[in-house]
């Protein structure tokens, strides 16, 4: 690429166009990963064009998550309580990580936690696994937490009783489980829909 084509590409647009194009990203909530995700992928960008001069339009896909469902049931294991919720859409903002007072001081036992979340709208293991097969629906802020889905209790093949959650680590999104015997801690929250 010549000098002058060089040149002539870096100044199309003024700081100050910039500056506002930033501050709007920002009001609209876009975080620095998105900009680098939308410079990598300028196909992307592309198709907002046509939005900004009228010729299309953005439609939200909607994701609803059935919850009256058979959950997902793994090997040797059993469900021992699946609470049902209807159809869910999914929506992150209206989903609480909830963390008991014990939580947020130190930690509590499982099965004392499970008592503590009765009359929580808490969410089952299909909300998990539609997140699972959907990892760019699961918020960003849930990476350095396991997100246990209380609505689903399972029984392990030995007799003791566990929740799944979601947890992250370099290689992407897995669930995990954790037995109701065990601690759980401030990482630990549950998901809860808002009320």
């Amino acid at each position: 690429m010549s000098k002058a084509k060089e040149l002539t590409m870096s100044t199309i647009y003024s700081i100050g166009q910039m500056n506002q194009l930033a501050d709007a990203l920002e009001a609209a909530g876009y975080t620095p990963d998105d900009v680098t995700k939308l410079r990598s992928k300028p196909e992307t960008l592309k198709q907002f064009k046509p939005v900004l001069m009228g010729m299309a339009e953005v439609t939200i896909k909607t994701h609803v998550i059935d919850c009256d469902a058979d959950p997902y049931v793994p090997d040797n294991w059993n469900v021992e309580e699946h609470i049902k919720g209807g159809e869910l859409r999914w929506n992150p903002d209206e989903v609480e990580l909830w963390l008991c007072d014990e939580q947020k001081k130190d930690s509590i036992e499982g099965n004392k936690l499970r008592k503590k979340l009765k009359g929580q709208l808490v969410l089952n293991a299909n909300v998990l696994d539609y997140l699972l097969a959907n990892p760019k629906l699961i918020p960003e802020e849930w990476k350095n937490k396991a997100v246990f889905f209380w609505g689903t209790i399972y029984r392990l093949s030995f007799g003791g009783l566990c929740v799944r959650c979601l947890c992250w680590d370099d290689d992407g999104w897995y669930w995990g489980d954790y037995w109701l015997g065990n601690d759980f801690y401030g990482r630990n929250p549950a998901a809860v829909a808002c009320k």
